[in-house]
């Protein structure tokens, strides 16, 4: 295939994009400001749906876009309009972030040229590509998702200019607050170039997240104002500190929309080709944005791979999470299949093969429900955890079961008889729904800020709110949320496999019950560092040390409860809080909120002891002669665990010594 975008030489630029069905494409030149139109040169057909056009004298800087022309029958899915500028699908840089305008989005004759609203496409020599490595992240490792702009923007150690940014992420203060939390990988959520939604403008309100693409590899400017070299030099600072980088990607839907949206490139281009349509001519909308990339076209095929690519090759990333992941496996006929030649495609690419492959594994469309059903090496968020983790600790009835499922790898998603590894992302709250913290204080979503009357975002978030909705001057109900919020982080990190933690929730970040804070680019998403939770962070810390120095924990192998050869003992075994087997009595007991999860290991064991009841408990724990039974957690932290008066978890690590076993108390009344 002939290499599409814009290609820098020392002669000029070679010009190149792909179409099916339009009669003319043109490349137009503008000046350097990128505000007034220089030249407007038609590319030749090439054959394959590729035209082409070499300008010389045209040297890296030039800003340019798009135009296409041809039929205009939007109801057959044809939208050419020579008066929409068009971004390059292969841009690499723009010059300025996309602005939501009624114009982008007016019929053909309708509406005045387009060229003043849009960003202009940068022709950029790619700066010198690092060497390729490993990836870093291996699963089982810590992801910890954050928002780029919200998550350093209120940094008082940040430099002020570089808050919000992507170079920020590289600063020390940062870096060592990911290091004391033992993330493996932190994952960006989108950081290329997005669009508001054309509701949002009129609300005062823009889109905080950037799951609205325009194009795939081009840089937001507002977050990576040093475009892919800031990219490039943050991704390595973060490697030598011994932390991977994860893209959120989103290739389901662009920000061209339903048929009512925006023409700003592919629809411009080859809306049939680019997008999924029904029969009749109408958009599909498997992504509820109303409209679905056609996945299984080969020219977006190879898009999607040469964006993959571009990545690896530019920045070094370890890989990749994929918004509406089942949209990258529908065929043909819309249905998903493993099997889909992109997902074939990703995973046997030679420099695409080795790296992080994460799905969300579920979309709108007919059966897009699809946990469990990606093949090896996707890993898969697992929504399942979330839910049944969440429902333990509101204290529904007749979830032990369910609990340990989670905590031991979630075998019943995830047991292939090739491998029995868990593929699982375990999470108990991401950027989507409810913060940790406001899962403990709201019983119901506060979504009146998004100006849709509360109407937007899951009604169901599994939450509970301690006594009181909201804030509360009452200390007995913070102390509760506290130990709830302990709770919560502390079955994450005892959770066998690859977890994830969304950046703030391990000091207590609050949305003020905001389910789909996507809107808000403020504080209900900025992160608070002045006013975080030292305590809960420190605790936090703690959890990461047990997980770093127990191996068991991270271990991707679902558990069989037979003997390690090593040691001897079985790889888990599940305890009342007397340290008897549970029965099948007990697993089956509605009432029942307490067990213990012992975990085998070479050197020992580790106890994880875990009470959903607020009443107090003693538990105890097996002895075996030569070892003895130690807090896994020492110091100020372990303090915070004695004087808990709720809901808890509690770890205790089996050490040789000599010695027998020894009893535990929580505190819990």
């Amino acid at each position: 295939m002939t290499s599409l975008g814009a290609t820098v030489t020392s002669e000029g630029i070679r010009f190149a994009a792909w179409s099916s069905s339009a009669r003319c494409l043109w490349v137009s030149i503008f000046d350097e400001q990128g505000n007034r139109e220089l030249d407007r040169l038609e590319m030749r057909p090439e054959g394959d749906g590729v035209h082409a056009l070499f300008v010389s004298g045209l040297a890296a800087g030039a800003r340019y876009g798009l135009r296409a022309d041809g039929d205009y029958t939007p109801e057959r899915g044809l939208w050419f309009d020579p008066d929409k500028l068009l971004a390059d699908p292969y841009a690499v840089e723009i010059d300025r972030p996309y602005a939501y305008h009624w114009r982008l989005a007016a019929r053909r004759n309708e509406g005045a040229d387009t060229a003043s609203l849009m960003p202009k496409t940068v022709a950029r020599a790619l700066p010198t590509a690092p060497p390729i490595l490993p990836p870093l992240f291996r699963p089982g490792g810590l992801i910890y998702e954050l928002n780029v702009r919200a998550f350093t923007k209120l940094h008082p150690d940040v430099p002020a200019d570089q808050r919000g940014t992507i170079a920020a992420l590289a600063h020390p203060a940062i870096i060592e607050h990911l290091q004391r939390l033992g993330v493996s990988a932190v994952e960006l959520m989108p950081v290329t170039a997005s669009i508001d939604e054309r509701h949002l403008p009129p609300l005062g309100l823009s889109n905080a997240w950037g799951y609205n693409p325009v194009t795939f590899m081009a840089l937001d400017p507002r977050l990576a104002p040093g475009g892919l070299t800031e990219l490039q030099d943050t991704v390595a600072a973060l490697r030598r500190a011994g932390i991977g980088a994860i893209l959120d990607l989103v290739f389901n839907h662009t920000g061209e929309s339903d048929r009512l949206g925006p023409t700003l490139s592919l629809r411009g281009l080859d809306n049939q080709a680019y997008y999924r349509h029904r029969p009749d001519g109408g958009l599909v909308n498997d992504t509820g944005t109303g409209n679905t990339i056609a996945c299984d076209h080969p020219m977006v095929r190879e898009m999607v791979l040469d964006t993959l690519r571009h990545f690896v090759r530019q920045t070094g990333v370890d890989g990749f999470r994929f918004d509406l992941a089942p949209v990258l496996g529908r065929v043909d006929d819309g249905a998903f299949d493993p099997e889909a030649p992109l997902l074939q495609a990703i995973t046997h690419d030679p420099l695409l093969c080795d790296r992080v492959l994460i799905a969300e594994p579920w979309d709108i469309g007919a059966n897009g429900y699809q946990l469990g059903n990606f093949r090896p090496p996707f890993l898969e968020w697992n929504d399942r955890y979330r839910d049944d983790v969440r429902r333990f600790w509101r204290g529904d009835a007749g979830m032990v079961g369910a609990l340990a499922t989670r905590l031991a790898g979630s075998s019943d998603l995830f047991n292939r008889a090739e491998d029995r590894i868990s593929r699982g992302v375990n999470f108990i709250a991401a950027h989507d729904g409810m913060t940790l913290a406001d899962t403990v204080a709201y019983e119901r979503k506060h979504n009146g800020a998004n100006g849709e009357q509360n109407r937007d975002g899951h009604n169901e978030n599994l939450s509970w709110n301690n006594g009181a909705e909201g804030e509360t001057d009452s200390a007995a109900i913070a102390r509760a949320r506290f130990d709830d919020q302990r709770a919560l982080l502390a079955t994450l990190f005892a959770s066998r496999g690859t977890i994830m933690l969304t950046a703030g929730d391990e000091f207590g970040r609050s949305q003020k019950g905001n389910n789909n804070a996507y809107a808000q680019d403020n504080s209900i998403t900025w992160l608070d560092w002045a006013g975080r939770d030292q305590a809960l962070e420190r605790y936090a810390s703690a959890l990461a040390a047990i997980r770093q120095a127990v191996p068991a924990l991270s271990d991707t192998h679902l558990l069989t409860g037979e003997p390690i050869e090593a040691s001897g003992v079985p790889d888990v075994a599940w305890l009342t809080e007397t340290g008897e087997p549970l029965a099948e009595t007990d697993w089956n007991d509605s009432s029942r909120h307490r067990l213990v999860m012992l975990l085998g290991g070479e050197d020992g064991r580790l106890a994880v002891m875990i009470n959903g009841d607020r009443r107090q408990c003693v538990f105890t724990l097996p002895a075996r002669d030569g070892f003895q039974w130690r807090p896994a957690i020492e110091t100020q932290a372990i303090d915070l665990l004695r004087s808990s008066p709720g809901h808890s978890v509690n770890f205790m690590i089996e050490r040789r010594t000599g010695n027998g076993g020894a009893r535990k108390v929580l505190d819990d009344r």
